[in-house]
């Protein structure tokens, strides 16, 4: 089998990129390793940026988006009881955020990709990148029950951290740059209508609390919890006293509880790979980078990184020019260390470490005074989260 791009994964950037290629006259396939149910099914982000709505929509992937996605023009920081709203359009010159998740952003690009895009493989196991330094890259894979080889112009791994894209660059050429958080997110879906009609960060003394949604009939809400925790421990009804806890404000406003159908634990930590291409082989989203999810960073961070790679080809196509792409790992590294570092202000602005002390205790609130009194302060959150330019 042989193609202009392989594309090793099938989550919301392979999928994407593959959209975009097809947009621009560029053939690709897709390889995915889980079966279209799964891939449909796996829980994910659920913040879209500024910048990810539109591409999607320009893509022709934004019609259900816009139909069912809730728009949200802020979020409410909650501090000491107090309730601070930041106001997105005011402090950004109108960008906001679609609360969309990564589940329906997949069943869309699917849907597209089936009806008008090139070969869209599900079961089908990368086993390795081959050849990536030259000219002619392959991508191994088992499909069907039996292993054949895709030849490629370029590779793009879209595979995650545990993918197979990134072990084919040397380790003589990279460097990486990681930071584990001791605590990680205990969440639940639950079938309850939002307790709030935009999310709700909390910082509070016994760790933070996040209020968010998947619908307005679906809450999703999380709770800071120590490394290694197991959500099993914890049952329903100490999933709920301990948010109302959290979420506690000095006016009359109320958590609203309901079943819980599903419980996780996500772990925290900061990862970069550098640098993101070797030769012909291109790395996307989690196969290069991490973010704690705090800051809404990291489908969005993946969405840069394939839209980047897109127009760098493009740009090839159309005037022979390889200057972009040979560029691709440095102007993607651009905007994700600042995504890394707003997502490090924000996790480290609303958690509270292990052993935290009083003084620590007391920074954390005076940053979130500075929040709430300061145009500037306030504007600088409001961008980071509505999200960085691509490219």
């Amino acid at each position: 089998m042989r193609t202009t791009v392989g594309i090793i994964g099938a989550g919301p950037a392979g999928l994407l990129l593959a959209r975009l290629l097809h947009n621009a006259g560029i053939d690709s396939v897709v390889l995915e390793s889980r079966d279209r149910a799964y891939v449909e099914r796996r829980q994910r982000a659920g913040i879209l940026e500024q910048g990810t709505a539109d591409v999607l929509r320009a893509a022709g992937a934004g019609q259900r988006m816009d139909r069912e996605g809730l728009r949200h023009d802020g979020i409410e920081l909650r501090f000491d009881r107090r309730r601070h709203r930041v106001d997105f359009p005011a402090l950004t010159g109108g960008r906001s955020v679609m609360v969309y998740a990564q589940t329906e952003v997949c069943k869309d690009l699917i849907a597209l990709q089936l009806a008008e895009g090139g070969p869209l493989l599900f079961e089908a196991e990368a086993l390795a990148v081959e050849d990536a330094a030259t000219d002619a890259p392959r991508v191994r894979f088992r499909h069907q029950g039996r292993e054949d080889v895709l030849e490629c112009a370029y590779v793009v791994g879209c595979d995650g951290f545990w993918g197979v894209a990134r072990k084919a660059i040397p380790a003589e050429l990279t460097q990486v740059f990681e930071r584990t958080y001791p605590f990680g997110w205990l969440g639940i879906l639950a079938d309850v209508p939002p307790s709030h009609d935009e999310l709700v960060y909390a910082r509070h003394d016994r760790g933070f609390a996040l209020l968010s949604m998947r619908s307005p009939s679906v809450s999703r809400l999380y709770l800071q919890v120590p490394d290694g925790t197991d959500a099993g421990a914890w049952s329903d009804e100490e999933i709920w006293d301990e948010l109302e806890r959290r979420f506690e404000t000095a006016d009359d406003w109320r958590l609203e509880r309901g079943p819980i159908t599903q419980k996780s634990v996500t772990p925290m930590r900061s990862y970069v790979h550098e640098p993101m291409r070797h030769g012909r082989l291109f790395l996307a989203g989690d196969a290069a980078h991490i973010v704690p999810p705090t800051g809404a960073k990291g489908l969005n961070l993946a969405v840069g990184d394939v839209v980047t790679f897109a127009r760098a080809l493009a740009h090839q196509k159309a005037t022979g020019s390889p200057e972009l792409l040979d560029t691709y790992s440095e102007t993607c590294l651009r905007r994700i260390w600042q995504a890394e570092r707003f997502s490090y202000d924000m996790t480290t602005l609303l958690h509270r470490a292990p052993g935290a002390t009083g003084f620590e205790d007391r920074l954390q609130l005076a940053r979130l005074d500075r929040i709430a009194s300061s145009r500037a302060a306030e504007t600088d959150l409001a961008e980071g989260y509505t999200g960085f330019a691509f490219g």
